[in-house]
């Protein structure tokens, strides 16, 4: 079983590798082609998308990965139970990303020109739920081929669209640029579904009985989902509630909204992005941490348990240092080759020791998910958030620019690793 495991996590960390490099020129080709008004524009919508995206989702796809790996239940009929369930909280959502548009883009927001990408935000969602339901369906059966493959075509999809169409429109309205930078997210989607639709059994064999709901498997996919689906919640609205604050404090006390834009998109646009690059390599040790554990816990194989963990959280940190000795040696180096600009680099030299914890949070949560406990995590990442919003709206008044955005965000990662640690040792431990 930790053959496998590692024969996983190497699958997952290979395509990782390749996808990153694949999303990093993406980035570079999309930061030299549009300007940072309009990256800082883009980004003040990502917390909205985050936020749309976990509500769609519920939590399911960790419940499913979860379900199937303990292989106790028919996985056919799970995942048609589950279907009907997503499909209505999906609808429902679309309909209300329709109806608040105006008021999210105008009111909170403060900008008429993220009217039209909030509400295609809207049609993003039925997508990326399919696609994640698919992925962790064979996430949970160990089969990592098929959702490792499509995230790369994927990737190359995006890359070509933005090398062939944002050149003919990048002189467009801001507009129109943002509406044309979320709904290329649609098209990957639609292939990436269609790619792991190929790797299901050619003789699949649904019967009418198997499209009938069945309450217990819900009920089982909800206890996880919902605390699941409150931790991404929680840490989603705090996201969404950053540049409102942000925006709304630094205004209070005489910051343009040239200056707080032109700032938050070189922190969101430049920095976070570049520093986050090993948090997919830890993302995947953690996907294929999820269903091994999950299945371990359920035969009571406790030493096998920290056996892994020590494994995904070790391997995490080799990764994260190795990135986190260049963020801080050359970071002008890395934002002038990535994204053709210096501005950002005293940000990247200070965060990068921060992230390095951040890099252990992944394993740290999966683990917990593993062993039925998100509602440990679920309360992390509420105390995290309640931190990070509070010491935002604090610290900005103090006139330090955009650096109260850079302390609020230690402070949150500081709090919800070290809290998922130790209750990660108790239980396991125990």
């Amino acid at each position: 079983m930790k053959n496998k495991f590692i024969k996983t996590t190497f699958i997952l960390l290979i395509g990782g590798f390749i996808t990153k490099i694949l999303s990093m020129v993406t980035k570079i080709i999309m930061s030299r082609q549009i300007s940072t008004e309009v990256l800082g524009l883009y980004m003040m919508l990502m917390p909205t998308l985050s936020l749309v995206i976990s509500l769609s989702q519920f939590g399911i796809p960790t419940a499913i990965s979860k379900l199937v790996a303990e292989e106790k239940r028919n996985n056919q009929k799970l995942v048609f139970s589950i279907l009907p369930f997503v499909a209505f909280i999906n609808i429902f959502l679309m309909i209300g990303i329709f109806i608040i548009a105006p008021f999210l883009s105008e009111k909170l927001l403060k900008s008429t020109d993220l009217y039209l990408g909030v509400v295609c935000i809207g049609f993003i969602i039925p997508f990326t739920s399919i696609g994640s339901i698919i992925s962790s369906y064979f996430l949970g059966k160990n089969k990592v081929i098929p959702s490792t493959f499509a995230h790369i075509v994927e990737s190359i999809i995006k890359l070509l669209l933005f090398t062939l169409y944002l050149p003919l429109i990048a002189n467009k309205s801001y507009s129109y640029i943002i509406c044309f930078l979320i709904l290329s997210n649609v098209i990957t989607e639609i292939i990436s579904i269609f790619i792991m639709m190929l790797f299901l059994p050619k003789n699949l064999n649904i019967t009418k009985k198997d499209l009938i709901p069945e309450f217990d498997y819900v009920k089982s996919a909800l206890s996880i989902g919902i605390p699941n689906t409150g931790a991404r919640l929680i840490g989603n609205i705090g996201f969404f509630l950053e540049p409102i604050i942000l925006t709304f404090t630094l205004k209070l006390i005489g910051y343009s909204s040239i200056y707080i834009n032109y700032n938050y998109g070189i922190i969101t646009g430049y920095v976070i992005p570049l520093i986050m690059t090993p948090s997919f390599f830890t993302m995947a040790i953690s996907q294929a941490l999820l269903p091994t554990i999950s299945k371990d816990y359920a035969l009571k194989k406790k030493k096998s348990v920290k056996t892994k963990i020590k494994l995904a959280i070790f391997l995490s940190l080799i990764i994260g240092c190795s990135a986190t000795f260049f963020f801080i040696s050359c970071p002008s180096t890395l934002l002038k080759f990535i994204y053709n600009t210096t501005e950002g680099a005293n940000y990247l030299r200070i965060l990068a020791p921060i992230f390095l914890i951040q890099y252990i949070q992944s394993p740290l949560s999966a683990s917990l998910d593993a062993i039925g406990k998100s509602s440990a995590n679920m309360k992390a990442i509420f105390i995290g958030t309640i931190i990070r919003c509070s010491s935002l709206f604090i610290f900005s008044l103090f006139r330090i620019g955009l650096w109260g955005l850079v302390i609020s965000s230690t402070l949150n990662i500081i709090t919800v690793t070290i809290y998922d640690y130790f209750i990660l040792d108790k239980y396991v431990n125990a």
